[in-house]
């Protein structure tokens, strides 16, 4: 038997998140693995798990159809996700899940091909707490024994029912297991179990019961009364860590003044007014600085960088938006997203809205999908109308 050191060295290892259900019974627009969790979300925590065991190289997150941005936007909103990712070359991959879970993990499965796995975890992504204790275990004896799931002993005497409903056999609770995920699998017989599965009209609802069927034998290994799948709110509400939901408003107006430089989101933008600032006058990261200080409570920009103070003379605001940011990430907050509006008469901003968010994201340290910047003009009216000003409203949400 080989040993747990050798296994790590030796084993490519990938993880399969379902993520693909429409978590029905989480109530209307309710996707169970997006919600917040910890630092992150349901799913973030739960792949977080995979990538600190040190077992795991590949993460394939199954999701329904359209779904990938805001999956994304789940996992890249927790730092310590997108730190472990690096941290461990992880890759990272996304497929379409199908209309039930054994079609959704099958196609997980051919997604994985051109990455030629040894060993493949299937896991729910929706079971957030699973342990490192539970991880080593099912990949160890699925390298062992083909297949592995953990299990737990019921707690209550479990019997089977007739179909009008009268007890039909008394089972040995001593002889039964309630078994968890993630469950293990030599990838290549996994493979070749599904497709003969889909031959035989009958629709599975684990992956043990399909290679019990077409490849043998699975070993069970402890699992943890802890390791629940989240299924209805009350899981969610008695088991989640998340203590905090913020909403934070910035506003900001500045003049614009010929042979100024017209700098918006940290991009310098042709024109021929610029904003008239004690610094470098960017009222787009102003005002996501004071929308991010108010939905923490740490106070507003002006406390921050007094404006008679001559050492923010010009200051770049990026850099102040990224010392403000620092401090908001230490009182444990997470970004959400952004939500951006600049009312500016000329020039056109469109051309360069991507320009900014890629910018503001950067800056962040977040992704793409976490912001989103609307330009309105003044319509001829008031300072704006006239080209005379820029003004700027942002709304964010933070949580932990």
């Amino acid at each position: 038997m080989m040993t747990s050191t050798a296994m790590t060295s030796t084993n490519k290892i990938a993880i399969i998140l379902a993520a693909a259900g429409s978590s029905t019974r989480m109530g209307p627009s309710c996707k169970k693995e997006f919600l917040p969790l910890e630092s992150g979300t349901v799913l973030s925590t739960a792949a977080k798990a995979f990538l600190s065991s040190g077992r795991c190289q590949i993460i394939n997150v199954i999701i329904p159809q359209g779904m990938e941005n805001q999956a994304k936007q789940a996992l890249f909103c927790d730092n310590d996700f997108n730190q472990l990712l690096q941290q461990t070359n992880g890759i990272l991959i996304f497929t379409t899940g199908g209309k039930s879970r054994q079609e959704s993990v099958y196609k997980g499965l051919i997604a994985l091909q051109d990455y030629k796995p040894d060993i493949v975890l299937i896991h729910d992504g929706a079971r957030p707490f699973v342990t490192e204790s539970i991880i080593q275990q099912t990949v160890n004896a699925a390298i062992q024994f083909g297949a592995s799931v953990p299990g737990i002993q019921p707690v209550d005497t479990q019997k089977l029912i007739d179909e009008n409903g009268f007890i039909s056999q008394h089972l040995q609770r001593k002889m039964m297991t309630a078994v968890q995920t993630p469950q293990g699998f030599d990838y290549i017989r996994l493979l070749k179990a599904h497709k003969k599965a889909l031959l035989d009209n009958r629709e599975y609802t684990d992956d043990t019961e399909i290679w019990g069927n077409y490849a043998g034998k699975i070993k069970v290994v402890d699992g943890d009364v802890s390791n629940i799948k989240i299924t209805y709110k009350e899981d969610y509400k008695k088991n989640s860590q998340m203590t905090q939901i913020r909403t934070g408003l910035g506003y900001d107006i500045h003049k614009l003044q010929e042979g100024r430089k017209l700098i918006i989101g940290g991009i310098e933008i042709p024109s021929q007014k610029g904003e008239l600032g004690h610094s470098d006058g960017d009222a787009l990261l102003h005002a996501i600085t004071d929308a991010l200080l108010g939905a923490s409570c740490l106070g507003d920009i002006g406390s921050f960088f007094p404006p008679e103070e001559i050492k923010w003379k010009d200051a770049n605001s990026a850099e102040l938006l990224k010392t403000v940011w620092e401090k908001v990430k230490s009182a444990g907050y997470h970004l959400g997203n952004l939500d951006c509006v600049i009312k500016l008469e000329q020039p056109k901003f469109l051309p360069f809205r991507e320009l900014v968010r890629k910018n503001i994201a950067a800056i962040l340290g977040v992704t793409l999908e976490q912001i989103f910047v609307k330009a309105k003009t003044g319509e001829k009216m008031d300072s704006v109308g006239q080209g005379n000003a820029i003004e700027t409203w942002v709304s964010c949400l933070l949580f932990k």
